[in-house]
């Protein structure tokens, strides 16, 4: 779990420097869009739709185009139709990644995806090749300062998480997604607000490479963050501190 941590904390990290602000709102109006469609427009009823608008929230995007946002999803104003989709498959060194993306247009996605990994040495799969290697959990990243290790496993452990783990100057819970909401709840309820929240894919394993072939995984990996229409990604690669030092 840990691991894994690091990678967000890598992509978090990298968001803080990155000016295409456009670009991560435009993402984020698609997810609400696409949960609003599914779950309706009421944010309390709609717990997808609730964590979205959250997302935005933190990303500064405006009132006005959330709400925008949850009307088309609603279909009270026409816009583009988008359709989630999933891709697999191996970046160098075997390291399996899986993406969750929302589209308009799936012909042209999963070619430019498929051009993204062959460019990086890598492969697109074919579905179910490494969705095994991952869990659907809920995380939940709060900071460790201020916050007591033990009261805090006995809060998060009562409303349902599966663990709790000490990462850096992160405790890092992880919950079943039946749980995630009631964990969440429990926590703020106390008064506590996490720093990340929400329902990711887990890997039930982690491959180590030497910290150059780490690299060219993290380049892919950067590669299809940055694609317009990927809205997650999830990899096995381990990041220890050898190849934090090398992508850092």
């Amino acid at each position: 779990m840990a691991g894994h941590n690091k990678w967000s904390k890598v992509k978090r990290q990298k968001a803080v420097v990155d000016a295409r602000k456009s670009k991560i709102w435009a993402r984020l109006s698609r997810d609400i869009i696409v949960a609003a469609r599914e779950g309706g427009g009421d944010p309390e009823a709609n717990p997808r739709l609730a964590q979205a608008i959250e997302r935005a929230r933190a990303e500064n995007m405006p009132k006005e185009n959330i709400e925008r946002a949850i009307k088309r999803g609603t279909g009270e104003i026409q816009g583009e139709d988008y359709v989630e989709v999933t891709y697999e498959g191996y970046a160098p060194g075997g390291v399996a990644v899986f993406i969750e993306a929302l589209t308009d247009n799936t012909n042209r996605t999963v070619s430019e995806i498929r051009h993204l990994f062959t460019k990086a040495g890598g492969s697109l799969g074919q579905p179910g090749s490494v969705a095994y290697l991952f869990e659907r959990k809920g995380v939940i990243e709060i900071p460790v300062e201020g916050h007591d290790e033990l009261e805090l496993f006995e809060l998060v452990a009562e409303a349902g998480a599966e663990d709790l783990t000490k990462d850096d100057d992160t405790f890092v819970v992880t919950t079943p997604v039946e749980t995630f909401s009631d964990v969440l709840e429990a926590l703020r309820s106390a008064g506590i607000e996490p720093v990340e929240a929400g329902l990711q894919r887990v890997p039930t394993t982690t491959v180590t490479l030497p910290p150059e072939e780490a690299k060219k995984v993290v380049a892919l990996l950067e590669a299809l963050e940055a694609h317009q229409d990927v809205q997650n990604v999830y990899t096995t690669l381990n990041f220890d501190e050898a190849t934090l030092a090398a992508i850092s």
